[in-house]
């Protein structure tokens, strides 16, 4: 039996998708339709509001997910549906029941039974010929079960009653085990009030690890918190902890059903408290570890794309002439000196930092390039060496700014196909530097060029799902990229491949294309671009932007299909469509309703006004340099009660770590991040957030900072 191509089913299981996401159905099959026809998640939330009803990116996605969810169900189903055709059991009820599964947890359990391959103790026993005693015990007809047993015993059976009863056992543990009724109810149960128990692994003294406040630890599986979750489960991977996971098991027992009936009654009840000893508390201990990890995995996914996400929003410096330094001690100091537009200019490396404090020699030579390139600011990356480095630069004077800039990645990036493909012939370690200073000129141009996961924003990220993580990390760069929107004529490869509708391939060529024929004149010139045909054009042109081109809407927003729109409105005012563009007071003589026909309705009639008023907006906020002004303390210097402010680095599920200037960041607890209780770090800190913090404590040994953000207030 099909079960339909991709349309159909999508059509077919809308209704459940809508109720589930709280959308409405026809919501639901517009985004589908686009979808299937090639659109991309930022092209249908930015240009086709009408046919999603308004949706946005999130719900876009969301959306796209439950279809791929729907299509791997459906895939499966088809197998398991010609598995037991194939197999001659698959009757009118059980295809029913095959059709009707809701979930792959529930389509499983109906399809255990029947599984090929399986070799156990109760199909052994079936094939002794021992199912009609099992039979006969569960409907209780059996006066004395041993004496009904010895009529199966045979030279090529069992070999005595005992041994016959005990297979007739094995197949009734397996009958209940494998009800799918059963099986639905039980792993309610294990959700809902299963308890985990954490020991340590026999033989493991855990008083040196990390896990040492985990043993002895008992309580509800569903209620701990994902970062938990994760730890313990990686200790059970390491082999130092032992984990069960268990309900109450009269409650568990009571739920299996069958009793068995007269004298054979007693070896029904052992049979099942078999059943489920053996068989399926197991299995749903075994699956409710997996529910536990998939929502700890969904949790940290979430943390990591929003701190992700801020890091890649965070504001741009702009185009600003940058001498960037990434610290170090014994390989001394790489230096780069770029111009506003991120080219290299100059590359060096100084020495004055221990062992060798160089310190006239280097400050001398910094001091000539600030003066030789007009130096606007000094980037200085936040590694080993990068406190020691800032208060060296700051003892300078040089009469600019000196900022503290996060390296993660950094290293990466040097080593990359990119980086080697721009610099071929610059030193490695120079690289960084260069790559320090254009994240502090424009975060997102240069962080795009660095996989996600060397970022350092993320929490448990090698315990998460690879596969989430990565399609999780993937939107969340697409989406911050397509939302600023991307210069053709100075954009990398790997920012254009962000770009929605372009890959690295695509990508490439566009850069190609402009370093041998030169700036493109327009978007629409990206058409001459091999590689780059109409639905491309389509999906990615409203994220480009040409700047001093001849058409003025090539700088915005704006997409080139809506052009006739904005000419419509520029003809009916007696303008030129240029006279639009930023002139809020023209526009605000516009009546959108004249303007709404076919595909564009009056949503994006409006986004049409709002991106003329202000033309290419920058959703990132401004750069404050006050911020960053100030000299950094040592860790030696800080006691509690000290007031600081500090750079939020990382936020995870357990608090927020803080950069203070000392070289290590602190950490501020949940419980320190509000006077009123806090259930999510993210509702109240993200990434690159100015906070203001107290220090409660200070662990020089083990150089761990306690901060709070509570106001504490005398008695």
């Amino acid at each position: 039996m099909e079960t339909g191509t991709a349309g159909e089913r999508a059509c077919r299981f809308a209704a459940g998708i809508a109720a589930a996401l709280g959308v409405r159905e026809e919501q639901v099959a517009g985004t589908a339709a686009l979808l299937a026809g090639g659109a991309t998640v930022p092209f249908i939330a930015r240009y086709r509001k009408e046919a999603t009803g308004c949706l946005d990116e999130v719900a876009v996605a969301a959306v796209r997910d439950c279809l791929a969810a729907m299509e791997r169900l459906e895939e499966r189903r088809e197998t398991v549906l010609a598995s037991l055709r194939e197999q001659g059991v698959l009757t009118p009820d059980l295809t029913a029941r095959v059709m009707g599964a809701e979930s792959l947890a529930v389509l499983e359990d109906l399809y255990l039974p029947f599984r090929p391959g399986r070799r156990t103790r109760a199909s052994a026993a079936r094939e002794l010929g021992l199912a009609p005693l099992a039979a006969a015990l569960l409907r209780g007809e059996c006066a004395d079960p041993l004496a009904a047993a010895q009529r199966y015993v045979r030279p090529d059976g069992p070999a005595d009653a005992a041994a016959a009863l005990a297979g007739a056992s094995d197949i009734i543990a397996a009958t209940v085990s494998e009800d799918a009724g059963v099986r639905a109810s039980m792993r309610r149960l294990f959700m809902e009030a299963g308890v985990l128990t954490v020991r340590a692994a026999r033989g493991k003294d855990l008083a040196a690890t990390p896990y040492a406040d985990y043993a002895g630890y008992t309580g509800r599986l569903g209620a701990m918190p994902g970062h938990r979750v994760h730890a313990v489960l990686r200790g059970a991977r390491e082999g130092l902890l032992s984990l069960t996971v268990a309900p109450p098991e009269r409650r568990a027992l009571g739920l299996m059903g069958m009793r068995g009936r007269g004298p054979g009654a007693e070896v029904v009840a052992a049979a099942v408290q078999d059943g489920y000893r053996r068989l399926l508390a197991p299995a749903m201990e075994r699956e409710s570890l997996a529910a536990a990890k998939a929502r700890a995995d969904e949790e940290a996914v979430q943390v990591f794309a929003a701190n992700l996400r801020r890091l890649l929003l965070a504001p741009p410096l702009g185009r600003t002439i940058v001498l960037a330094v990434d610290p170090g001690f014994a390989a001394g100091c790489k230096v780069a000196c770029l111009d506003r537009q991120g080219t290299l200019l100059h590359a060096t490396v100084v020495r004055p930092l221990p062992p060798h404090r160089q310190e006239g020699k280097a400050g001398a030579v910094l001091a000539d390039l600030c003066r030789r390139y007009g130096v606007e600011v000094v980037a200085v990356g936040n590694g080993h060496g990068g406190r020691e480095a800032r208060a060296f630069l700051l003892g300078l004077g040089l009469g600019v700014p000196v900022i503290t800039v996060s390296e993660c990645g950094a290293s990466v990036y040097s080593a990359s196909a990119e980086a080697r493909r721009e610099f071929p012939d610059l030193d490695l370690t120079l690289r960084s530097a260069v790559s320090i200073g254009r994240r502090l000129q424009d975060p997102l141009a240069e962080l795009v060029k660095i996989d996600p996961q060397a970022l350092g924003v993320g929490q448990y990220q090698h315990d998460v799902d690879g596969r989430l993580l990565t399609a999780a990390l993937d939107d969340t760069v697409v989406s911050a990229v397509n939302a600023v929107g991307v210069e053709v004529n100075t954009a990398s490869a790997p920012l254009l491949a962000r770009v929605s509708g372009i890959g690295p391939k695509q990508a490439g060529q566009i850069v190609g294309f402009r370093e041998e024929h030169g700036p493109f004149g327009s978007r629409q010139s990206l058409l001459e671009v091999p590689g780059i045909g109409p639905k491309t054009f389509e999906q990615a042109a409203g994220f480009l932007r040409v700047v001093g081109g001849a058409d003025p809407l090539d700088a915005t927003a704006v997409h080139p299909m809506h052009t006739p729109v904005v000419r419509a409105m520029a003809d009916d005012l007696g303008v030129g469509v240029g006279d639009l563009v930023g002139n809020p007071a023209l526009l605000g003589q516009v009546e959108p309703e004249r303007y709404v026909h076919g595909a564009v309705g009056l949503p994006t009639v409006h986004d049409i006004c709002a991106e003329l008023a202000a033309p290419g907006r920058d959703p990132r906020p401004p750069f404050d340099l006050s911020a960053y002004e100030g000299a950094p303390a040592s860790i030696d210097d800080l006691a509690p009660g000290m007031a600081l402010q500090g750079t939020v680095t990382n936020v995870t599920a357990f608090g927020a770590f803080v950069d203070i200037g000392v070289g290590t960041d602190g950490l501020v607890h949940v419980s320190e991040l509000a006077d009123a209780y806090v259930a999510r770090p993210l509702d109240v800190v993200g990434v690159h957030d100015r906070v203001a913090v107290t220090v409660l404590s200070v662990d020089l040994k083990r150089r761990r900072i306690a901060l709070s953000m509570r106001e504490r207030r005398e008695g």
